[in-house]
């Protein structure tokens, strides 16, 4: 007995010990969205819902109930509320204009936990066809030996690509690019977003995965009409409705070094005009770098004045306006 005890205390202690993602909302290097940040363009208009169980080792107790398709329509943190999907339930949402495949995040998940630490997750798909859906690829380093409790505590730090990361009115982002070299969909069009009840459950019979073959242990029974992930909305960042030339001269444009210490360099690979240069911040708060407009190939900012974190670095030219993910750390 004591052997078995020591050998799981090493294995719950393994996984502990990682630490490599992003930490919780207002952190230094947290990629936590906040709802009113300008970065978001628009949200989902259209909502379906497919429940899940109450408590799926007990099926007698019915579906999840709170909510309905509706309040996982339009912005986070209004007061219509959300929907909760029960376990292994999900909602599929669509947007008037495709979402698309731009420079860093390119759309964000909302849940409305009441913490840092008490976490409720889900997959994310999406489709360019709405009959295709596509995973990103999640991963969960929470120790899988001991069940976290229905009002249990997680690690964000230990968690990625997975929704619920953060708490409320924080959006957890998802960049396209991650699934670019799929057959079968066009992440320059997605026109479907699939959120995915991870059912939290360590038990074999019911348990889920992340990408590397870990079991996802997260707050699990849950025998409540709120079961499960509770969908608050879905924000866009990159939206498809910028012309062929804008898109042309993104592509024209680095920027380096990305993570950046004091300073960050734009190379243009043409001469452009620059009009101004923003400097974001996950709250949406707004830096102005510079207003004066200049004619440039390169330019060289600084940044000693700025907290470590991450960034949206906002540059607007007269042949169009770009926005690039930056993340700034300590020297």
């Amino acid at each position: 007995m004591k052997s078995f005890i020591l050998i799981t205390l090493i294995s719950i202690g393994a996984k502990c010990s990682y630490a490599q993602f992003a930490p919780p909302a207002g952190q230094p290097s947290s990629t936590a969205i906040f709802k009113d940040s300008s970065i978001i363009t628009s949200w989902a208009s259209g909502c379906t819902v497919v429940r899940g169980y109450q408590d799926i080792s007990n099926t007698s107790l019915g579906f999840a109930s709170v909510g309905d398709s509706s309040m996982a329509i339009g912005m986070a943190g209004g007061s219509s509320g959300v929907v909760s999907l029960g376990d292994g339930g999900y909602g599929i949402l669509t947007f008037d204009e495709p979402i698309e495949n731009g420079l860093g995040w390119d759309f964000a998940v909302f849940e409305n936990s009441f913490s840092d630490d008490f976490l409720e997750l889900a997959f994310v798909e999406v489709s360019s066809d709405g009959i295709n859906f596509f995973r990103f690829p999640a991963t969960s380093l929470t120790q899988d030996i001991v069940q976290v409790g229905g009002f249990g505590n997680i690690d964000a730090t230990k968690i990625n690509n997975l929704a619920g990361k953060y708490r409320a009115q924080y959006g957890t982002p998802f960049d396209l690019d991650e699934l670019a070299n799929q057959a079968g969909l066009n992440v320059n069009a997605i026109t479907h977003v699939k959120v995915i009840d991870v059912v939290g459950c360590i038990q074999d019979s019911f348990a889920t995965f992340d990408q590397l073959g870990n079991k996802i242990n997260d707050p699990w029974n849950t025998p409540f009409a709120s079961s499960g992930f509770d969908l608050d909305a879905v924000g866009v960042i990159e939206q498809s409705t910028v012309s062929v030339e804008t898109h042309i001269f993104s592509k024209n444009v680095q920027v380096f070094p990305n993570p950046a210490h004091t300073f960050v360099t734009i190379q243009f690979f043409e001469n452009t005009l620059i009009q101004e240069i923003n400097l974001i911040n996950a709250l949406g708060q707004i830096s102005t770098i510079s207003s004066e407009e200049k004619q440039n190939s390169q330019l060289s900012l600084d940044l000693s004045g700025y907290q470590p974190g991450m960034y949206y670095l906002n540059i607007q030219t007269t042949q169009g306006n770009i926005t690039q993910r930056l993340l700034i750390q300590n020297d």
